[in-house]
């Protein structure tokens, strides 16, 4: 496996450029894929691009929510063009819709909100009381001990440097998962400083958080996505965000699944910093489709 800081940094410059979409014209906006020999496009880059895309026809106003679904499969092999409709621009919120479109059909698209800042009433619920990132080990570490079992395309697809360090609390094997209550919780945090900006930090967090998500309702399964017995995929993503945060600092993504049935998966995630202030939270809903005979 790859294990370079160096390396690590530079795919933070590539998210940041990957999010750095081209204007074509006045609500019109392209974005591409990195090349990774992967099937279909990762869903969180999308969600991270359409923002931005909505962004760039916004002034002073901060992103509060956001509401999207993944409608086709992405493909990596041509870019994505994003078209920006201004919805209403309001006195205190800014509405704006993205359709992302590829091979001339819709594959996602997104309804986004924007609020001038301004104080309110205030209450949060309690950061739960987890280890702290420093005595976890982290990603490479866990994969490291597995890789020999890993099929080479898998092997090479986690060995890439990679933007967001990740650190989970109650990691399950990903090759021969025991069933698992439908929790978890994972530190997560861009490898390098992105910098104060708001609307980054919230598309760089955007991305990162479809990462784990969706694995939390497959969690009692006891089955893996790598042994190609599952076919998973998100249908939606809805995100709040509730105050500001620095993607490069340590944030809790602590995540559960209260329903699965239908073949969908539901799950929700609530973002936390180190001091436990609730800044974001996340639900989404997705496929979980099991081929061949499940474990007895």
């Amino acid at each position: 496996m790859t294990d370079s800081p160096e390396a690590d940094k530079n795919a933070v410059e590539d998210l940041i450029e990957l999010l750095d979409l081209e204007r074509i014209e006045m609500n019109l906006f392209r974005g591409h894929s990195p090349d990774v020999s992967w099937q279909r496009v990762f869903g969180g880059q999308v969600i991270g691009q359409a923002l931005v895309a909505a962004y760039r026809t916004v002034e002073e106003r901060v992103c509060h929510s956001l509401h999207a679904y993944f409608i086709r499969p992405g493909d990596p092999k041509v870019p994505i063009v994003y078209e920006v409709d201004r919805a209403r621009d309001g006195k205190s919120f800014t509405t704006r819709r993205v359709v992302a479109i590829q091979h001339g059909k819709q594959i996602f698209n997104l309804a986004a909100s924007f609020q001038s800042p301004e104080t309110g009433f205030e209450h949060q619920s309690t950061m739960p009381d987890v280890p702290q990132p420093e005595d976890l080990p982290n990603e490479r570490e866990l994969r490291r001990a597995i890789e020999s079992r890993l099929p080479p395309e898998i092997a090479k697809h986690f060995s890439r440097p990679r933007p967001i360090e990740i650190r989970p609390v109650n990691p399950q094997d990903y090759i021969d998962p025991e069933p698992m209550e439908p929790f978890q919780h994972v530190w997560f945090r861009a490898r390098k400083s992105v910098g104060d900006d708001v609307a980054l930090n919230q598309c760089i967090v955007a991305y990162a958080s479809d990462m784990t998500l969706l694995d939390t309702c497959i969690r009692p399964h006891g089955v893996s996505w790598v042994s190609g017995k599952l076919q998973s995929a998100s249908l939606d993503h809805a995100m709040w965000f509730h105050a500001p945060f620095r993607s490069d600092e340590w944030l809790l993504y602590t995540q559960d699944s209260p329903s699965a049935s239908g073949a969908r998966g539901f799950n929700r995630g609530s973002l936390y910093t180190r001091d436990g202030k609730l800044v974001a939270s996340v639900a989404q809903e997705g496929l979980i489709r099991y081929h061949g005979k499940p474990k007895a």
